[in-house]
């Protein structure tokens, strides 16, 4: 299975970085993981639960950067095993700055073994395709809060230096817009949003119509008869 790709974060390019090196942001901003630690020098190991159409399971896995190239790119390896099977994956990421936001490219392969690789290779790709995406949205909307909290503390300590005259201290964060919270993707809005992606993958568009009239159809009828 190929992947490849690209992303534009709403974050400078030092965020990004800084956060694709912490095991506690990937685990929350990646549906599904759990668990994430580094034992090792650019080492992770950590769970991934994941449902790939009627297969779902946890798997336990290792992941190890190499070429790391800061704040620019790295490679990576990945070791994963459990119920539904196994994948072995390599891929990289190449991180560009423009201006207060960061591009990403990212491509891979991964061979998947076990009754994970029975569900057919488009189902896969497509499921793989969605997870990948919400991973980048959670994390991205983790990092637009980082983001606002930089800038709120950079305005705060621009009006203290422009303060002649008097000692420079710490000073509480007030913005006058309110930063708002991180709040991780849940996994029944993960999962809903892999079958959305999945079910426009495999019908077609002018399907849709015929689809949802059906589904209403069913609805009037159950409220009538039931």
């Amino acid at each position: 299975m190929e992947i490849s790709g690209e992303y534009t974060f709403d974050a400078p390019q030092d965020l990004v970085w800084e956060a694709l090196q912490d095991p506690d942001v990937l685990s929350n901003a990646m549906p599904g993981g759990e668990g994430f630690a580094e034992v090792g020098d650019n080492e992770f190991a950590g769970n991934l639960k994941i449902k790939v159409g009627p297969v779902q399971g946890v798997f336990k896995g290792n992941i190890k950067l190499v070429d790391v190239v800061p704040p620019e790119s790295y490679r990576m390896q990945v070791d994963g095993k459990g119920a539904p099977g196994f994948v072995k994956a390599t891929g990289g990421i190449q991180l560009t700055p423009q201006g207060n936001q960061t591009h990403m490219a990212y491509e891979g392969s991964a061979q998947v073994g076990g009754r994970i690789a029975s569900v057919g290779q488009r189902l896969m790709d497509t499921s793989a395709k969605s997870i990948i995406r919400q991973s980048l949205e959670g994390l991205n909307e983790y990092l637009k809060v980082q983001a606002a909290q930089r800038a709120a503390t950079s305005a705060v300590s621009a009006e203290d230096t422009e303060t002649e005259g008097e000692v420079v201290t710490e000073t509480a964060v007030t913005p006058s817009t309110p930063i708002p919270d991180y709040k991780p993707p849940s996994q029944t809005s993960v999962a809903m949003n892999v079958a959305k992606d999945v079910a426009s993958d495999i019908v077609p568009a002018h399907y849709w119509p015929y689809i949802i009239g059906v589904v209403v159809l069913l609805i009037i009828l159950l409220v009538i008869f039931l």
